[in-house]
């Protein structure tokens, strides 16, 4: 297609040309000229020409004088240039002492002042040299304003100064002016400066602007509303703020975790029952079966035989099993929980499991085995490795291996298992 254009292109110019040198033959004009005795008699093409000749003549003259200068600025901006590639190279495999030195020689080409400085700075302030990076990020800021705030703000808060940064990025954020980045520095500055209120409030524009992938921002999310939970005073500002969370937020694990754990610290735990059984229901969490669990409450007859009806479905949930292990052993039913939790320890070994399996050692006054299981629970916690159970008495050895479930998605066909 690009050759046909060029080919009509060519046409029309061949057409045009062929027609103006018809028009320019019919009267091709008179130009004279007379300087000081000087006569020049010519045609207006023939004059054409020699202007557009004598303005080549005098740009390749010109040009030709500021080669040697060209030259110097040419190998500036070629040396510049490599310097920031180096630099950013450097500071990607945490070299940032080399990092900062070729990013600050970069930073003289004006071109890439700004980029560079910024880049140097962040260097600095990966290496603990605070200070340097403030120092550059006030270069910086001629060029680049917004950038070397929101970095500033970043180098504040890795620096241990987390009100000082939320106090530098304030003004922005109340205009509504922030960049991506600096919705997630404010977010991060206002949540470990103890600012809660600022905190959640930078979540909206941080998620419209869609900076963070979904993983990375869930986590933000949930540990926000988690430090905001937990620092509710009293249990009806727990259900209050609760209350004012959106629908969405309230179906996330972790912040129903939460809020099951807080509503039970202060005495609430039907409330905290209802909205972990609630989240079961619309989609299984081992997190939340955990939580379960460990609630207090006088029903804990009634929900053994709810968890036991779970545990058709989830035979391999090790979380299941710690939990139905947990409520045996305040049932003080010691062999269904010793089987339930050697399981869940031979799944997905956990330091809850080892604890819960020596309390239940411990009711049967066994001691030794108690202590052993506290023991492996420690060492556990300490990555450090725990001595297996000697086979009890008996001779029986418990069936630990995983259970085959039958799983069908939302057509009813039968999945493959990977």
């Amino acid at each position: 297609m690009k050759v046909w254009r060029w080919i009509l292109l060519l046409v029309i110019v061949a057409a045009l040309a062929a027609f103006g040198w018809h028009w320019v033959a019919a009267d091709p004009g008179y130009v004279l000229l007379r300087l000081r005795g000087w006569r020049v008699e010519t045609t207006v093409v023939a004059a054409v020409l020699i202007l557009l000749l004598a303005w080549a003549l005098l740009t390749a003259l010109w040009r030709l004088l500021r080669w040697p200068f060209g030259a110097f600025s040419r190998r500036h901006r070629r040396l510049s240039q490599q310097r920031m590639g180096d630099g950013l190279i450097a500071l990607i495999e945490g070299r940032h002492g080399d990092a900062e030195r070729d990013l600050n020689r970069a930073s003289r080409l004006d071109s890439l002042h700004g980029p560079a400085l910024l880049a140097a700075a962040e260097a600095a302030s990966r290496r603990g040299e605070h200070g340097r990076a403030l120092e550059a990020l006030n270069q910086a800021s001629q060029s680049a304003p917004q950038a070397a705030r929101v970095l500033r703000a970043r180098v504040l808060r890795r620096d241990g100064k987390p009100a000082e940064a939320l106090a530098l990025l304030a003004p922005e954020a109340d205009k509504g002016t922030l960049t991506p980045g600096g919705w997630r520095e404010l977010a991060l500055a206002a949540l470990a400066s103890g600012d809660l209120r600022r905190a959640r409030e930078a979540l909206d524009p941080l998620q419209k602007s869609g900076a963070l992938g979904s993983r990375p921002y869930a986590a933000l999310e949930a540990k926000i509303l988690t430090a905001t939970i937990n620092a509710a005073p009293d249990g009806a500002a727990l259900n209050t703020l609760w209350s004012q969370l959106p629908k969405a937020q309230r179906r996330v694990p972790a912040v129903i975790d939460a809020y099951a754990r807080r509503a039970a610290g202060f005495g609430l735990i039907l409330p905290a029952m209802d909205e972990v059984e609630s989240a079961l229901r619309r989609e299984w969490s081992p997190l939340l079966i955990e939580t379960y669990g460990t609630l207090g409450g006088d029903d804990i007859e009634a929900r053994l035989r709810r968890a036991e009806g779970w545990y058709d479905g989830h035979p391999n949930d090790a979380a299941l099993l710690l939990t139905l292990g947990r409520m045996c052993v305040r049932l003080k039913l010691w062999g269904k929980a010793q089987q339930h939790l050697q399981r869940s320890l031979a799944l997905a070994p956990s330091a809850g499991a080892w604890e819960a399996l020596g309390d239940s050692f411990a009711g049967q006054d066994n001691t030794e085995q108690a202590q052993r299981c506290y023991r492996n629970a420690l060492a556990f916690i300490r990555g450090e490795v725990v001595d297996a159970l000697p086979p009890d008495g008996r001779g029986v050895r418990l069936d630990t291996q995983s259970i085959a479930v039958e799983e069908r998605d939302q057509h009813g066909v039968p999945r493959l298992r990977k």
